[in-house]
């Protein structure tokens, strides 16, 4: 059912669809925490707060006459999936908070729709099905989080919020820099929620970001005044830590307290300073650092190379495992990173830290071959040129660890140019509630024929 556009009293060579209204049938999932669905006539819609296999009216919200796609919401649903559970927030829902995308899915459909992602981007993007990636189809929840319908697991240790104009903080829109304020998000992690950044007034400032450590009791918030704007007296709920973003170049500058926290993982402290990064579910630093070396079986006196390698996590991991007769090199472009580190693996002369890009330093170091390697590249993914060079290191086994399933199919598509194929492939629900889902491929030469 399509609702007729009324005439435009100015006719644009672009006429916006925004607001139209289409009766539709869902069709499958699609990477970016939405479904497709097809009008009448053929025009393909992206279509969130839908499930598969559901009868739904879908508002466009975006795209115009000549658009290739149009997105949408499902603002009524016809006929419900299976799978449907009321929204269990009260800022879920077309038009409102764009943090959460599946808010309105069982558990364990979030994860067969994440599942079901991983392998279309596979096909697509790899040429590979679940089995020739080593793969066996599950999405596996973190250790706590296997909760039933209507219940929500309070995972994320670092939650942004923005600030409107009357000073109340909450969480941006799908696709927009408007803010829909929040008594509470049900996804951030006790430390987060107990600091109480939602009960107070933000005047003059832009965000603040709440950093509640899952090692410690270390708490912090960054705060980004508005341009001009001064920093409030900053009374929370918990002692914490008050760092500040630099309007002029956009560093982050300590106000008082620590400059950092400290996390712990695989028995060892790690340093993270001035808001740098670390992984966000509390339990994910623990099950991919189990997964990457259980995947690459280090042995004593091994050479392994970790890329992207951030505050230090899988380069101390394996240092550990290799020991004074094997040797660690990390590579990382951010300097604060890099700082961090050296110093949370100071005690282990085995292992050196880069600064720089890895394609630039990689290069530069003259390394013509390793044992080992760990990757865990920004959401773009490594890239044609840096999985090249890795290809010609001859390393006995690679750990791709990857946020953003897409750019790891691009990439295993060029990990097989250089010779080398995934032997397990192993995905973990460590962000419930949104489309996100994390993976650790394991690969391995292909074996000449004789």
């Amino acid at each position: 059912m399509h609702t007729e556009p009324q005439p435009s009293a100015q006719p644009s060579a672009q006429a916006s669809l925004v607001g139209e209204e289409y009766e539709v049938e869902v069709g499958p999932v699609a990477h970016g925490g939405h479904c497709i669905a097809r009008t009448e006539a053929g025009r393909v819609l992206f279509v969130r707060h839908a499930l598969p296999g559901e009868k739904i009216i879908a508002r466009v919200t975006e795209g115009e006459e000549d658009s290739r796609y149009l997105r949408a919401d499902a603002v009524k649903i016809i006929e419900a999936s299976k799978e449907r559970v009321e929204a269990p927030c009260p800022y879920a829902g077309p038009g409102r908070c764009g943090g959460c995308d599946w808010q309105h899915a069982k558990p364990g459909a979030q994860r067969r729709l994440k599942g079901d992602v991983i392998t279309e981007q596979l096909r697509r993007l790899a040429g590979l099905t679940p089995e020739e990636a080593g793969w066996d189809g599950t999405v596996i929840p973190a250790p706590g989080d296997k909760l039933p319908a209507g219940e929500v697991p309070a995972w994320r240790s670092r939650v942004q919020y923005a600030v409107d104009e009357n000073g109340r903080a909450g969480l941006r829109k799908h696709r927009s820099h408007e803010v829909e304020p929040v008594d509470h998000c049900m996804i951030a992690a006790e430390g987060v929620s107990e600091l109480g950044v939602e009960q107070r007034e933000w005047p003059q400032i832009a965000t603040v970001e709440a950093i509640a450590s899952s090692g410690s009791n270390d708490r912090q918030v960054i705060l980004a005044p508005k341009p001009g704007g001064r920093l409030p007296l900053v009374e929370l709920d918990k002692p914490v830590s008050v760092l500040r973003v630099e309007e002029h170049d956009g560093g982050v500058h300590r106000v008082h307290g620590r400059a950092f926290v400290r996390e712990r993982a695989d028995g060892r402290t790690y340093r993270v300073g001035m808001g740098g990064f670390w992984q966000v579910h509390p339990q994910a630093p623990q099950v991919l650092v189990q997964a990457v070396m259980q995947g690459l079986m280090p042995r004593k006196g091994d050479t392994a190379l970790d890329l992207y390698c951030g505050v230090g996590l899988f380069a101390g991991a394996i240092a550990e495992r290799v020991g004074d007769a094997g040797a660690v090199l990390g590579i990382e472009s951010g300097k604060r990173a890099v700082e961090d580190a050296r110093h949370n693996l100071q005690d282990m002369p085995r292992v050196r830290i880069e600064q720089g890009k890895v394609d630039q330093v990689l290069p530069r170091t003259h390394i013509t071959s390793t044992d080992l390697i760990v990757l865990d590249p920004p959401r773009a993914g490594a890239g044609k040129g840096v999985v090249k060079h890795l290809t010609s290191l001859g390393a006995r086994r690679i750990a791709y660890v990857a946020c953003d399933p897409a750019a790891l199919a691009r990439d295993l598509a060029y990990f097989r140019e250089g010779g080398y194929k995934p032997r397990t492939l192993r995905a973990f629900d460590l962000f419930p509630m949104t489309h996100h889902v994390e993976c650790v491929a394991i690969l391995e030469p292909v074996k000449k024929d004789a």
